[in-house]
């Protein structure tokens, strides 16, 4: 069962590479017409890019996605909220889902550092920022703004409240911010927002929400079990604009502090 799962996705995976393979190839040898530097190298690559996303695409769906529905199901549980098995439990109160918050926020948190593709953009922003911007910065940075989105949409999940309100003020605040967040920040927070929708992020976020709408009562699973993606998408943007906003507060407060006696060299 699970070699024939391998070789199926295996192929599926193959199927959705060989177009983009296609297209690279198309424009390097008729477009640009240029000869491959390394073109062993290359293929290789190319095998590893399928074997490693095989791998983890069977990964996520033998473990990571039912795992986001178990955990939502345990969490949101009469004999877990409760404390004992009720027959009729008692109307949903948003106090009472306070451990389905405080997963969110781990499991949104944990998912985005361990997000390659959010690892590479740090990289590359770090190396053509000459260091200004920290690799590990700018990583906690996405982190906390994908976790705190995550609380509040499984919030949202719990309480039934439309999701466009969230939105709608989000987007809000991050025109706000980017009014006044610094010039260079501004497109790498917007790009953050989308490296957090991923391969690792997205199976997980979306099987919690679809497992949370089905077990909180009252909830449908098409309205209230999707929308945790956007949320996701969201929150790393005001995140990231903030933490540049804070680092510049935090130079310009070094630049007006006083030197200390002494300091100064004589000419």
């Amino acid at each position: 069962m699970l070699l024939h799962e391998l070789g199926q996705t295996l192929l599926d995976t193959l199927g959705d590479m060989l177009p983009i393979a296609a297209m690279v190839v198309f424009f390097q040898f008729i477009v640009i017409r240029r000869e491959v530097a390394h073109p062993a190298r290359i293929v290789m690559g190319f095998v590893y890019v399928l074997v490693g996303m095989t791998l983890f695409l069977v990964g996520l769906e033998q473990a990571l996605f039912p795992l986001g529905r178990v955990m939502a199901s345990q969490l949101t549980h009469a004999e877990f909220i409760y404390g004992a098995a009720q027959g009729n439990p008692p109307a949903v109160h948003w106090a009472d889902f306070a451990w389905v918050y405080i997963f969110g926020f781990a499991i949104g948190f944990s998912t985005t550092i361990a997000e390659p593709s959010l690892l590479a953009v740090a990289i590359k922003a770090n190396q053509v920022s000459g260091g200004a911007i920290g690799i590990w910065g700018l990583r906690i940075a996405v982190a906390l703004g994908v976790a705190v989105g995550i609380a509040l949409g499984t919030f949202r999940i719990v309480t039934g409240l439309p999701i466009h309100y969230f939105i709608i003020v989000g987007y809000i605040l991050v025109v706000v911010q980017t009014t006044f967040a610094p010039r260079m920040i501004i497109p790498l927070a917007y790009d953050s927002g989308g490296v957090t929708t991923s391969t690792v992020t997205v199976p997980l976020v979306a099987a919690l929400g679809l497992g949370l709408a089905e077990s909180v009562p009252g909830r449908n699973v098409l309205i209230d079990g999707f929308g945790l993606i956007a949320f996701a998408s969201l929150f790393p943007i005001m995140s990231v604009m903030a933490y540049a906003q804070l680092s510049a507060l935090r130079a310009a407060r070094r630049q007006r502090e006083p030197r200390q006696p002494g300091s100064s060299t004589k000419g």
